[in-house]
């Protein structure tokens, strides 16, 4: 059993005292039983203010209790243990309780400035959000990013605790209205961009319109010369609205193709038949080339006459197949020139064929002269007389020749 003498007494009349070193103190009266238990009782009440200054001790040195919590606690409890009718070392936990108080003090000083440098801190991180939110709303363009930046920064926002209500209220009235401002800003944009999507619908509108105009067209060359010009306006022109932008595109696109397909068509075809025509006219030349001129020149030039025939009857031949065809075919006509020109030159004048047939036509020419006296049409007369003149001429002039 604990003596609590040492820090207090009962007097006979039951007035019970706590000795401290400015004196005894009445603290109160036990009339229920022994000095000793009244003792005991006061000296329980002792001990719950120990257990409540070693609870405040406790949580204060973990730093789990609020410092300037902890003071209050510990003012109030030193206030309360002059006159506390509890009967303990009252002196001693006075000291423990000043000493609380002192660290108490100390601690709630470091928590104060560390709720000025957090607080410094949160202000300092919310305008820099803010300063963030105004230079988007002046300055941005890119419009989805802005957009979804300002959202993550008023996400930020909310995350930030420690501000002073005055000071956040006017950091929030910057923050929303750069936020306004943006977002106005950002109206107008699109709406301009709406008109223009609109005029830009207009024009390719009339792009397509053409382009489908010119889808039956069978003037190759022209038509695809202007079918690129409206590509390259197209590509030069502003995009429409998605959807619209999307749409004319595929009916300019299939308007192309369709033009494009069709002369590729023909195209092909045509190059078929230029095809089968060149082999016909190298099956011409091969014949004529093959031709024994030396042997009897004046049947090669005829068949080179005959063969003239079908070779125009032949038609066109590949654009790269022309000149050389042009080039054998010359030089064909050439080499049978060269024989008849020889051949020529080794036949007496008498069997030249040439003046045989010019004496031939001058004896008709003479004959329908003789019809034409017969008949007295002066008319005639007079134009077989000229006739036969010519050929006499001609005549003349190639006997001399030979």
């Amino acid at each position: 059993m604990n003596d609590w003498t040492t820090f207090g007494r009962v007097d006979a009349d039951g007035t019970v005292y706590v000795k401290t070193t400015e004196g005894d103190r009445v603290v109160g009266s036990w009339q229920a039983g022994t000095p000793e238990e009244g003792l005991a009782h006061f000296a329980r009440r002792f001990a719950d203010l120990v257990t409540e200054v070693d609870l405040i001790e406790a949580r204060l040195k973990s730093g789990a209790a609020d410092a300037a919590h902890s003071l209050s606690s510990v003012k109030r409890l030193r206030t309360q243990l002059d006159e506390a009718h509890v009967v303990g070392d009252i002196d001693g936990l006075a000291t423990r309780l000043d000493r609380l108080a002192a660290l108490a003090d100390e601690k709630a000083g470091e928590a104060r400035v560390a709720r000025e440098a957090a607080r410094g801190e949160a202000i300092a991180r919310k305008t820099a959000l803010v300063e963030e939110a105004e230079k988007i709303a002046a300055d941005a363009t890119g419009w989805k990013t802005a957009g979804d930046r300002l959202k993550e920064i008023l996400d930020e926002w909310k995350t930030i605790r420690g501000v002073d209500k005055k000071t956040d209220g006017e950091l929030w009235k910057r923050f929303a209205a750069a936020r306004d401002g943006f977002t106005r800003r950002r109206g107008a944009h699109f709406a301009t961009l709406d008109g223009q999507r609109k005029q830009a619908q207009t024009a390719k509108e009339e792009l397509v319109t053409e382009a489908e105009a010119l889808a039956e067209s069978s003037e190759w060359g022209p038509t695809a010369t202007r079918l690129k010009d409206l590509m390259t306006e197209w590509k030069a022109a502003p995009r429409a609205a998605k959807e619209a932008e999307q749409r004319l595109w595929e009916r300019f696109r299939a308007a192309q193709d369709a033009f494009f397909t069709r002369r590729s068509e023909v195209f092909s075809a045509r190059d078929a038949e230029f095809k089968g025509n060149l082999e016909r006219k190298q099956a011409i030349l091969t014949e004529i080339e093959a031709l024994d001129v030396d042997a009897d020149p004046r049947e090669a030039q005829n068949k080179m006459r005959d063969a003239q025939a079908a070779w125009h009857d032949a038609g066109r031949v590949p654009r790269e197949a022309q000149a050389g065809l042009d080039r054998r075919w010359r030089a064909a006509e050439e080499r049978i020139r060269v024989a008849m020109d020889s051949a020529w030159r080794k036949t007496s004048p008498q069997d030249n064929p040439l003046l045989q047939q010019m004496r031939e036509q001058v004896a008709e020419a003479e004959q329908r002269l003789a019809r034409a006296e017969a008949a007295g049409d002066k008319r005639r007369i007079k134009e077989a007389q000229q006739a036969l003149d010519s050929k006499r001429q001609f005549l003349a002039l190639a006997e001399q020749a030979s």
